[in-house]
């Protein structure tokens, strides 16, 4: 397992904030009250929600606030899928930050922006051990993504757990209406099928799937000259070899496999964006931005 640092970040929340300030998500419709809307369940009161909301006889049954929760046939919610694998625990020689790092500041500046614009954020964690926070508005949707994020850790191989897969996107799945934003942020290194297979299936029923790849810049570049020995992160096997030897037909596989990705995406109405973790992180932002507003990304 590998243990983040996020010091390095000087902060995850007041960075997400500094990288999301000046970005809005545009306009668009999103869950209100109103024509339309329908009474979906209940559920207890947490810091932040509306005050209005509380129903007050499930309240005096139950001996504590619940609130209703209302939903139209459309949605807006962000919902983030970040990738903690082990490799995402990778960081270069060169770099500042893991690659989980990087995509953990992507994905809170993205709360962030939803957040201020009024919609819900949601966020589910692959890995070991995986995390679900379920969607909601505001201050403590943006603070539950956060504080997620700073607990999670790098661990584990996607490929040896499906049901660790389920687990984290059924949810998405089961909750993700008509509208909604589906963000996975991922190296999409030896990502197994299954993962690919289920996080395409989302791109459906009106919802817009943006994948983030986030490559460290030597995994990008490849920009070695003597003899390495490389030791893989997820599974048991590693290589000896030349990088002058392999260098070109490494990056060849690493651009098919991105385009194979931006093809299947771009099928379905999502888009792909490539990122290293050593991009200004507010570019990346506005091109996810751009690709969920149906915008053309990278």
């Amino acid at each position: 397992m590998v243990a983040l640092d996020w010091t390095r970040l000087t902060g995850l929340r007041l960075r997400a904030r500094a990288v999301a300030d000046g970005l809005v998500l545009g306009a668009h419709a999103s869950r209100r009250r109103g024509g339309g809307v329908e009474f979906s369940g209940h559920r207890a009161y947490v810091p932040g929600d509306d005050l209005r909301l509380i129903d007050r006889r499930v309240m005096a049954r139950h001996d504590r606030p619940f609130v209703r929760e209302l939903e139209t046939d459309t949605d807006r919610a962000l919902w983030l899928v970040v990738d903690a694998s082990a490799s995402m625990g990778f960081r270069g020689a060169r770099a500042a930050v893991t690659k989980l790092e990087y995509a953990a500041v992507v994905a809170a500046a993205l709360a962030r922006v939803a957040t201020a614009t009024g919609d819900p954020v949601g966020l589910t964690v692959l890995g070991s051990p995986g995390a679900i926070t379920r969607p909601a508005r505001g201050a403590v949707g943006f603070s539950r993504v956060v504080a997620t994020l700073e607990a999670t850790r790098a661990a584990g191989d996607l490929s040896l757990d499906d049901a660790a897969l389920d687990r984290a996107l059924f949810p998405v799945a089961e909750r993700a209406r008509k509208g909604s934003v589906v963000v996975l942020l991922s190296d999409l290194v030896d990502v197994h099928e299954a993962l690919k297979r289920r996080y395409l299936a989302l791109a459906t029923r009106g919802r817009t799937a943006v994948a983030v790849r986030v490559l460290d810049h030597e995994e990008a570049t490849f920009p070695f000259a003597d003899p390495l020995r490389l030791v893989a992160v997820e599974g048991d096997y590693a290589v000896e070899t030349n990088p002058e030897t392999v260098r070109q037909g490494y990056l060849a596989a690493l651009d098919e496999a991105r385009a194979r990705w931006s093809s299947a995406l771009v099928e379905r109405g999502g888009r792909l964006v490539a990122a290293t973790s050593d991009e200004d992180p507010v570019a990346v932002v506005r091109q996810v931005l751009a690709a969920a507003a149906g915008g053309r990304a990278s």
